[in-house]
């Protein structure tokens, strides 16, 4: 059976592909096992049969057990993974997250990247999940961004969902975002928003449009051109946010960005905006302690 065979069970994100997974686990072993792992190969007897258990030091919301049955798998076909806790579960200093057996060289050669993966994926769906539950009572949902470490967006995007955000765009390829930039090189609001569109036409895409706006004016810009999917209040004061969407008044969504913390969101949320984008749930978060022990 394919290891991928069990991601058809659940509506997985379009990134979520049996190729890009198992590209992302091939190219990153490769890069940490190189042309093999001399450490277990010259210590550990080849037909060693051995058992560990991954276990839990922290607290916080569990991630990327999926990936590790998929990592296991891609070291060794033979290893035997028992999961004890699934991703999304609230753990705790103790807790054991699945047990693993078989080759004890095949064990030792994927511990690493389990645990890097895990690690990272864990920190970052705890950071999500507290930060979403400064939304309640609102009708705000939280958004990542593509402030993510190169090669890893993968991990840390599927992180996020686990943790009960909600991805924004995955690249510069599925969605257009016309930010400050943009907006400045084009010439205005206007000018952005027409040209935009002017090249979907002209490429026969259909791709949703946001356009970025810094004040009050911008906004009426946009209101104004039209022909977008989302309006982006970009470093808005929380006064400015209450000013934005009820001139906006639901005929676009709306996401407010820019420098937001876990100690300003609730009052940004308050503003009645649709959508929060917070970069600190990728770039700046602590990664949950895990270990692999033999027993």
């Amino acid at each position: 059976m394919s290891p991928f065979h069990y991601f058809c069970a659940v509506q997985k994100p379009s990134y979520l592909t049996p190729e890009a997974l198992s590209t992302f686990i091939r190219t990153a072993l490769a890069e940490d096992v190189g042309d093999g792992d001399h450490s277990s190969l010259a210590s550990i007897p080849a037909d060693a049969q051995k058992r560990a258990r991954l276990l839990v030091k922290d607290e916080g919301v569990l991630a990327g057990v999926e990936l590790a049955h998929l990592i296991f798998r891609e070291v060794d076909p033979t290893l035997q993974v028992e999961q004890l806790l699934a991703d999304g579960a609230r753990v705790k200093h103790g807790d054991v997250v699945l047990t693993v057996e078989g080759r004890a060289q095949s064990i030792l050669t994927a511990e690493r990247l389990v645990l890097n993966c895990m690690q990272r994926m864990s920190g970052i769906a705890t950071k999500t999940a507290h930060i979403s539950t400064l939304l309640a009572g609102t009708k705000a949902r939280l958004l990542d961004t593509r402030k993510t470490t190169p090669n890893f967006r993968l991990c840390e995007k599927w992180a996020v969902l686990i943790g009960g955000g909600v991805n924004h765009r995955y690249g510069l390829f599925d969605m257009i975002i016309l930010k400050d930039n943009h907006v400045d090189y084009a010439g205005g609001i206007r000018q952005a928003i027409e040209a935009t569109q002017a090249y979907l036409r002209q490429t026969g895409r259909q791709l949703p449009i946001e356009i970025e706006t810094r004040s009050l004016a911008e906004v009426q810009q946009a209101l104004d051109t039209g022909g977008v999917s989302r309006i982006m209040l970009d470093n808005m004061s929380p006064t400015e946010l209450r000013e934005a969407v009820q001139l906006i008044n639901g005929r676009f969504p709306t996401e407010a960005s820019g420098g937001i913390t876990e100690h300003t969101i609730a009052e940004v949320a308050a503003s009645g905006v649709d959508f929060i984008s917070v970069g600190a749930l990728t770039h700046s978060t602590k990664s949950l302690d895990l270990s692999l022990k033999a027993y």
